[in-house]
């Protein structure tokens, strides 16, 4: 067998270029003139006004997507234990980091309605480094550029968060900075413009710069120690806060037994992306018990290897490279968006992007809460350089 290497041996990390953004959009938003039943059922559970934006219009046209991924998002944005300005402050870096014009323009809008100065707001976009940040919203951007580029978090920045947060506030911070992300890429794959009438606007003369220490060696014990009870320590250790575990659940009910992908599909996008971010527990958990990999014809390995492995078929391939252009680039291409929707319709190919950017979320979750793996999981394999 040849040398064990990273992902990054052959994918960039995130955040070496500013995402690209699309000018119009691939998903359109749905119009109310089309909207069913149930789809203004949707609308009328995350929409206090009754109306949608764009980015609710454009998630109606797969609603049970939209079911998935709205109630974490309305937790996060309004209810989590975090104080509307450092929600804020999360949020809106999550969502430069990945450049998402039309996220960015909604919640600024509502970080100023909360108070937050236009200065404020855009030094979020200069980053942690900029003058006149207090020491901890210094280090809570810093955790989102950790999270964005390494799928982890330094002992540094976990401890200076710690001095200051309980397990609850913590969680939530990292939860939202994934979430966003999350939202991101779907919102940039998509093609979701801002919204008329939003004078908010990603400060594109900003330049796009994420500065982070090397990504520190996994770790070897848990920051969060899960009691001792029936059940895998990932689901041991979400229900540590059942507050947010509540909301977060529909996104994982969404992507294991709602979307209509395939289990071969599904687990190749699953375990591509958690390869991509280093993330050994969730690779372990789907090639095993939980994905069972090899019982939907899939050898981990080749997985591994990427996209250009032999043993491919040209829309396997295809499936991997979404993976990874989401992990690297927080979009996906279009040339690979037009491969995709060769095969998919609409609802599968919402479905593809979804599973692999909720797997990237949980992947930076579970490297940063620092979940062991079981006893007898199946590691990394190796793989030969080529």
């Amino acid at each position: 067998m040849g040398p064990r290497i990273a992902a990054q041996a052959s994918i960039d990390a995130p955040g070496r270029h500013r995402p690209p953004a699309l000018s119009k959009p691939r998903v359109a938003p749905l119009t109310e003139d089309r909207w069913t039943d149930a789809h203004r059922q949707v609308v009328a559970k995350f929409s206090t006004s009754g109306r949608a934006d764009n980015g609710l219009s454009t998630l109606l046209q797969l609603p049970e997507l939209a079911e998935g991924v709205m109630p974490f998002t309305l937790y996060l944005a309004d209810d989590s234990s975090l104080s509307p300005r450092r929600r804020h402050l999360l949020i809106l870096r999550a969502v430069w980091l990945a450049n998402s014009r039309p996220l960015w323009a909604t919640y600024a809008a509502r970080a100023a309605r909360s108070g937050m100065t236009p200065a404020e707001i855009r030094r979020i976009a200069q980053g942690p480094d900029a003058a006149g940040w207090e020491p901890f919203d210094a280090t809570l951007l810093r955790l989102a550029d950790e999270l964005f580029r390494n799928s982890s978090v330094t002992h540094r920045t976990w401890d200076a968060l710690s001095s200051a947060y309980d397990q609850f506030h913590l969680m939530d911070a990292v939860e939202t900075v994934n979430h966003f992300v999350v939202l991101s890429m779907l919102y940039n794959t998509f093609g979701v413009q801002p919204d008329s009438g939003i004078a908010e606007q990603l400060p594109r003369d900003v330049p796009y710069r994420v500065v982070v220490p090397p990504r520190e060696p996994p770790l070897t014990t848990a920051r969060f120690v899960p009691p001792a009870r029936r059940g895998i320590a990932v689901g041991r250790t979400s229900n540590m806060y059942p507050t947010l575990t509540r909301p977060w659940g529909p996104r994982q009910t969404f992507v294991n037994r709602v979307s209509k992908l395939t289990p071969h599909y599904r687990e190749m996008l699953i375990l591509r992306s958690g390869w991509n971010c280093r993330a050994e527990y969730e690779w372990a958990q789907h090639v095993g018990i939980v994905g069972r990999a090899r019982e939907h014809g899939l050898e981990p390995v080749h997985i591994a290897e990427g996209p250009a492995a032999p043993s491919w078929d040209p829309f396997e391939r295809t499936l991997l490279q979404v993976a990874d252009e989401l992990y690297r680039d927080a979009i996906v291409s279009d040339k690979t968006w037009r491969a995709l929707t060769e095969r998919f319709d609409t609802g599968l190919a919402m479905s593809a992007v979804a599973t692999a950017s909720a797997y990237r979320a949980i992947s930076m979750s579970l490297n940063t809460y620092g979940v062991q793996l079981e006893p007898g999981n199946e590691k990394f394999p190796h793989v030969s350089t080529r």
